[in-house]
């Protein structure tokens, strides 16, 4: 699945992947995608005025800096020494399990995640929106196409103003069409 995607976008989702397998989830939620989506910052949509500060804020990813930083731990620290390539999307896979076909896992260096039904949604969005390349407009697309996963929501909390920014990803889809 992976092959259709851009360098930014495989990015994002792997940037996603680690997040959630870091936070101990069970699945990959289109919470994490997002929060994926505003650290890498695939695209140059203006009108995305989230930071990742604003999105981390909104999404659970449990307290394992804060319990470390007790300890005079910098996690991001760790990270920075230990996994030092481990996030070259080159070294993960985005694959649809042949025998349940509506399963789609990501398989990485530092494990798997399955994605969870909204996520799964928004990747398969983002690869209907157009026959070219999967870009971090069309996650961003289909992150916002479903506003049961709550991706709005959190943008809209982050003082992002949606409407901008759906008018101008539409256009931006245009544009590369």
């Amino acid at each position: 699945m992976f092959a259709r995607f851009t360098e930014g976008a495989r990015r994002a989702v792997v940037k996603a992947g680690m997040l959630a397998l870091d936070a101990g989830r069970p699945a990959l939620d289109a919470d994490v995608l997002l929060l994926g989506v505003a650290e890498v910052r695939p695209f140059s949509l203006a009108a995305f005025t989230a930071s990742a500060a604003d999105v981390r804020a909104r999404v659970d990813m449990g307290d394992a800096r804060a319990l470390l930083a007790t300890l005079g731990i910098d996690l991001d620290a760790v990270h920075r020494r230990t996994r030092v390539g481990l996030d070259a999307p080159g070294l993960w896979s985005l694959r649809r399990s042949r025998v349940r076909p509506l399963r789609v896992t990501l398989y990485g260096p530092l494990g798997e995640i399955p994605l969870a039904m909204h996520s799964r949604k928004a990747i398969e969005v983002a690869m209907w929106r157009r026959s070219g390349p999967v870009e971090g407009e069309d996650l961003l697309w289909g992150l916002l196409a479903d506003h049961a996963n709550g991706a709005a929501a959190i943008l809209r909390d982050a003082g992002v103003d949606l409407a901008a920014l759906i008018r101008e990803a539409r256009l931006s889809a245009r544009r590369a069409a």
